[in-house]
């Protein structure tokens, strides 16, 4: 007895028959997936017409509907000439290219998704919702694959430890369904009146301006002579007697929207939040200077927010990890994704650090490494370049083999090694309105200084020192 046809099966039959479509009919072809996940197979028949009824197609047809059945579009195989709108699909900014064209040979193959969420894992970095390359160069982003691992604790400390040295910061609260850098840099009443989900609700209908987005943090202690730590929250505080329903909002960012006007291009998720941090970041030039660093404390999880932070927005990416399954099998899911488009891992792996967070034993060395060949393991299988595997310790840091990217498993630079922040009682419960000399207690200092040491080297220089 044959196995029942699940969701995952029917995919990839869905996939093997648009290759097969593109190189028998010798044109592109788009395999489109909806929200129940029905897929459906688009040719582009328009600038060579194919017959509706035409023996090819007919045959495709029949083939592609018992293959994907019951995960079948409702129209499972459609010519380009018979599409009202064509462009949408052949033409969309969310296509993901899974083929190249042949010429002569064979047609291109592309994978459209109709998602709620999730579709920025794999949009292109070089999307139109991309910063320039200087914004991204000086963005980090501070992401977990499971929360409570101390990163927005990590935001506010490695934000106060930069100011200390002179920089200009800002710190964006990307964890819109559970804010939590906001409160370790200002008081409530010092909240600016309106947050990221502000903008990106009134920018929907074009309203977006003169929104205020920022406030300069007032509460951190330590910070001498230039440096600066701002805030862009997710909520605003309203003034008294206006309304705010924060939850109305975050109901209704998530969404791609249409064009805004005839003519112009869709407004795709990744861009709106590019142009909420863009909009943070202009306000701080305006009432001081320009951010020397962003950071941006991410969303958990399989999110929107956390995709578009990681693949688009940031030039350096920092992966909290505590050494546990779950961890490691969530991103083995992220990277996996990745894997899926080689010039995706290509372009990410080299922006990516770990961080061994919540590291219980400063004086146990052996958890480390074993946290750091979890890593590797990860890493080496998902992300880097397949070499052999007596070659690996060969590839040393400064080997000359431009075309391949396989760091050495002791390569204390590598994206796999860790970089430790201890664990610390202290911090469970710490209230920081009621102790905001936190951040100059001992321990803190004992608990984050390999890390801030650690990033002392990977962020980029203040504006002032920059070439």
């Amino acid at each position: 007895m044959n196995p029942t046809p699940r969701f995952d099966t029917t995919w990839e039959a869905a996939l093997a028959h648009a290759d097969t479509a593109a190189v028998t009919l010798d044109r592109d072809v788009v395999l489109v997936r909806d929200l129940l996940g029905r897929a459906s197979l688009l040719v582009d028949d328009r600038e060579r017409p194919i017959a509706p009824d035409a023996p090819e197609l007919t045959s495709l047809r029949e083939e592609f509907l018992e293959v994907t059945r019951p995960f079948t579009g409702p129209e499972p195989v459609q010519a380009a000439s018979f599409l009202f709108a064509p462009e949408l699909f052949f033409d969309s900014a969310e296509l993901v290219v899974r083929r190249d064209r042949v010429p002569g040979g064979a047609g291109q193959v592309a994978v459209l998704e109709r998602t709620v969420v999730g579709a920025d894992w794999s949009r292109d970095t070089d999307s139109d919702a991309s910063p320039s390359a200087e914004r991204r160069e000086r963005r980090i982003a501070l992401y977990g694959f499971k929360g409570g691992v101390g990163r927005s604790t990590a935001t506010a400390i490695l934000a106060r430890h930069l100011a200390s040295r002179g920089y200009c910061v800002l710190a964006v609260d990307l964890d819109l369904e559970s804010p939590g850098v906001s409160s370790l840099l200002e008081n409530p009443a010092g909240l600016p009146a309106h947050g990221i989900v502000d903008h990106l609700v009134e920018s929907a209908v074009g309203n977006e301006a003169d929104l205020d987005l920022v406030t300069r943090s007032s509460v951190l202690p330590g910070i001498e002579g230039n440096g600066e730590v701002w805030l862009a929250p997710a909520s605003g505080k309203p003034r008294e007697g206006e309304p705010y329903d924060y939850l109305a909002k975050l109901n209704r960012i998530y969404s791609d929207l249409p064009a805004a006007e005839p003519g112009s291009q869709p407004r795709p998720f990744c861009l709106r939040l590019e142009n909420a941090i863009k909009a943070c970041e202009d306000l701080v030039a305006e009432r001081s200077r320009r951010p020397d660093v962003v950071l941006l404390d991410s969303r958990a999880g399989i999110h929107d927010i956390a995709a578009v932070t990681l693949t688009q927005l940031t030039g350096l990416a920092l992966l909290f990890a505590v050494n546990n399954p779950s961890t490691w099998e969530g991103y083995r899911m992220l990277f996996g994704q990745w894997a899926q488009r080689p010039d995706r891992a290509s372009e990410l792996r080299s922006r990516l650090r770990i961080v061994a967070a919540m590291f219980h034993s400063a004086g146990d060395a052996k958890r480390l490494h074993a946290l750091r060949d979890q890593a590797y393991e990860t890493f080496a299988e998902l992300l880097y370049d397949d070499v052999e595997a007596d070659a690996v310790d060969e590839l040393a840091p400064d080997a000359d083999v431009p075309t391949v990217f396989h760091p050495a498993p002791l390569d204390s630079d590598a994206p796999h090694a860790p970089i430790p922040i201890l664990f610390g009682n202290d911090l469970v419960g710490l209230d920081p309105y009621r102790s905001r000399d936190w951040l100059e207690l001992p321990f803190i200092e004992a608990a984050y200084a390999r890390f801030l040491t650690a990033l002392d080297r990977l962020v980029p220089k203040p504006r002032t020192e920059a070439s």
